[in-house]
Order: C-alpha cells, then structure tokens, then sequence
C-alpha cells in the first residue's frame, strides 16, 4: 500500500531475517556484492539499507572483516516497524510466516459519530464492520476491529476478508493508500481481547488506531488493532540530518 523507498524494503527483509535467526548472532552477512544482486538495485542502495540496521544496534561493519550481526535484544517479540505498512498480510508473505484470519464479525451498519467523524461521513453512508483475529503461526496474534465505506470499498467478500483487505484494494479495485494516521496507546484489556486474544483480566493491551488515506485524501479505513502487551513490540527509527 504505502510504498517505501526500496533500501527500507531491503532493510526490512534483512531485520526479519535477522530476526528469525536466518542470520544468527555473530554470523556474518552476506557480502554486499552478494545483496546487490540478491535485490537487483545499486551498492549505495544497499548501503543506506545496513546504515538503518547500523542504526538499530543491530549489525556492525568492520573494515577487512565484513557486517557482523550483534545480539538483539529489542526483537525478542514480534516487531514490526512503524514506517512499513502494507497490510499485515504482505508483511507476514515476506517473512514466510503463516498467517490466518478467523472472521468474528462482518456486517453492514450506518456509522455512528465517531465513526463518520474519522471515515469524514454521514450517517446514512453505510460501512462495513469487520472484527476478525489473526493467527500467526496457530497462536492468536492481533484482533482487529475495522471499518470501511462500503461506497469505497464495494463487494467485500467473506473470502478476501480471510485473506488480505488491503491486497483486494490494491489489485482488484486499483485503489492505492498513500497514507496513515496512527495513535498507540495502553488500555485495559477487554471481553472480547480476553475471549480472542488468551487475555487475563488485569492484562494491559497495546492498541494501534488507524486512519489510511487514499491518493486524493479521501480515507478508506478506521480499525483499532488491539495487541497482547507480550506477543508484539513496533519500532521506529528517527533518522535525522
């Protein structure tokens, strides 16, 4: 959805495998000769890639010896970086990780005022209500509470909903999202995060709120991510100069 320049693409492929232990700590990285013909791009791009992972504490280059990797201790959870967002989906495809979606609810309703006053309708615009559970890898992963227009985002189906909204905007409608708005806050965990997401009662819960825009400023998404406080961490690196 939101393309990002192609030496984040790279730096977040390589923090994956970093993560995974691909590439385990105190292994060595493959030779950047090697990953620029890995991702067909250019050495400088290759460069700024491993200046963001430099950045993070996360690999260390040495002159004669080559871009050693280093203990990681802020990936101890699933992280994902703040700056990257194609849909989850899409991040989960990349890292070869299995993802499901188990559909919890999935109705259309007219907004209510907190609702028209994000998505910028009125209350006879009708919106979908999604509420579905990704599982990654067979253990709850993150409950989504999402709306859309419906006048935006027409014939969603139960089977797009199971796989990727945001892969069904962008290739079958041809909507492309350039951008987000995103709050992050604690809350006490709720019914439903307790139900879904193995929650205990006096658990906190990390919450995403998220507003995505289409080109022309339009938005096309409300959804609250609700995140158990020990199964995901987001991260974000502030590059200045």
């Amino acid at each position: 959805m939101v393309e990002l320049p192609k030496y984040e693409e790279i730096a977040h492929t390589l923090r994956n495998r970093i993560k995974s232990e691909a590439y385990p700590a105190g292994s060595l990285l493959p030779k950047q000769i090697d990953l620029v013909k890995e991702f067909s791009v250019s050495r400088m791009t290759v460069q700024k890639a491993l200046e963001i992972l430099t950045l993070e504490g996360l690999i260390l280059s040495k002159k004669g010896v080559g871009t050693t990797v280093l203990p990681h201790p802020f990936l101890t959870k699933d992280t994902s970086v703040l700056s990257y967002y194609e849909g989850l989906s899409m991040e989960m495809k990349k890292a070869k990780r299995k993802l499901e979606s188990q559909i919890i609810e999935f109705n259309v309703e007219f907004p209510d005022e907190t609702i028209q006053e994000k998505l910028h309708l009125t209350a006879e615009d009708p919106v979908y209500k999604i509420i579905r559970l990704r599982i990654l890898e067979d253990k709850p992963f993150i409950l989504e509470h999402t709306y859309m227009p419906i006048q935006s985002v027409p014939n969603l189906k139960k089977e797009v909903i199971e796989s990727s909204i945001y892969q069904y905007i962008k290739n079958d409608l041809g909507i492309k999202i350039t951008g987000a708005y995103r709050t992050i806050r604690a809350d006490r965990s709720s019914e439903y995060d307790q139900t879904y997401l193995n929650c205990s009662e006096n658990d906190p819960v990390l919450e995403i709120r998220q507003i995505a825009y289409q080109q022309d400023g339009t938005p096309i998404e409300y959804s609250r991510s609700r995140n158990r406080f020990d199964v995901r961490d987001y991260s974000y690196l502030d590059m200045k100069g």
